[in-house]
């Protein structure tokens, strides 16, 4: 396979038709067609399957979307260094971000690289932990903020910092110096599905005491379970950071758990490819600014480790 064949494979599978991919590529889509048989016999297997509403991906297509996007990235990224050698950094950086580190990280961070570094354009994404894992992992994104630590080989990770959870509900809901899980197991529950890390991470804290969660509500917004609490529908837990300015205003109450409960957020990178110089720029000017917010203490309850 060279190149070419991998653009053209990916266009079609983006435009879910060989015809239309021939309309955007300006290519006959007899030419089209034949590229994609001559791929499919040298690898051995059937990359396409073909029916009157398109064409979609197998498993080994699949497989083959995920590779051809990190080496055209991969290409496009070595270009872009040999121009850019001596002159000033200009050039996109995508990164995948959480949503209650993208609530307090993306201002910061963009009004840092503004001053530092003008002509780099961040791109910011966000989403749960698992589904910015996958962006990373299908190379649509170069760096990512998780709090889980991959096991996948394809990545590596360095710690960024670890933070406090809180339990929390409407004013006066919570009292006292702390809430055990136990008892927090006890009240009406308003949590994210099982797809979100911090619900993992709970739901393994209670396996190990012989608990089960079952929460009232399960919803994967921060911001709508803020608003559930506060409404008195329930309680829940989050990151201090994400509830101090609400804690600060009287709009919710807050206590910690006993024992303390942490987690760690991760910088993550794919590991089978050498950063771009861009990359290793936004990765320092995000580290910098991390530390920044939590020495002034605006990153409440976190601490670099």
């Amino acid at each position: 396979m060279d190149l070419r064949q991998l653009r053209y494979f990916l266009e079609i599978v983006e435009q879910g038709s060989i015809s239309r991919a021939a309309a955007r590529l300006n290519v006959a889509q007899p030419a089209l067609s034949i590229h994609l048989r001559n791929m499919e016999l040298d690898l051995g297997t059937e990359l396409l399957i073909r029916s009157r509403q398109g064409v979609q991906p197998t498993e080994a297509g699949m497989l083959l979307v995920r590779h051809a996007r990190f080496v055209l990235s991969e290409q496009s990224k070595a270009e872009d260094e040999i121009r850019q050698l001596g002159k000033e950094p200009s050039g996109e950086v995508r990164i995948g971000l959480p949503g209650t580190i993208s609530e307090i990280l993306t201002i910061p961070l963009i009004e840092a690289m503004t001053r530092k570094f003008p002509r780099i354009r961040l791109t910011i994404s966000e989403a749960m932990s698992g589904f910015v894992a996958g962006w990373l992992r299908d190379g649509e994104i170069d760096l990512a903020i998780l709090y889980v630590r991959p096991s996948d080989q394809s990545m590596e990770s360095v710690k960024l910092l670890e933070e406090e959870l809180l339990a929390f509900s409407a004013p006066q809901g919570l009292t006292g110096q702390a809430i055990t899980l136990d008892e927090l197991v006890t009240r009406p529950l308003i949590l994210p599905s099982r797809a979100h890390g911090l619900r993992q991470m709970l739901d393994l804290a209670c396996e190990e005491m012989a608990q089960v969660i079952q929460p009232v509500i399960e919803i994967d917004s921060y911001k709508n379970i803020k608003a559930l609490v506060s409404r008195g529908l329930g309680v829940s837990i989050l990151p201090h950071h994400a509830i101090a300015e609400d804690w600060r205003a009287g709009r919710l109450s807050a206590v910690p758990i006993s024992p303390s409960m942490k987690r760690s957020a991760y910088l993550v990178s794919r590991a089978n490819a050498r950063p771009s110089r861009l990359v290793r720029i936004v990765r320092q000017v995000l580290e910098d600014v991390t530390l920044e917010l939590i020495e002034s203490g605006e990153w409440a309850g976190a601490r670099r480790v």
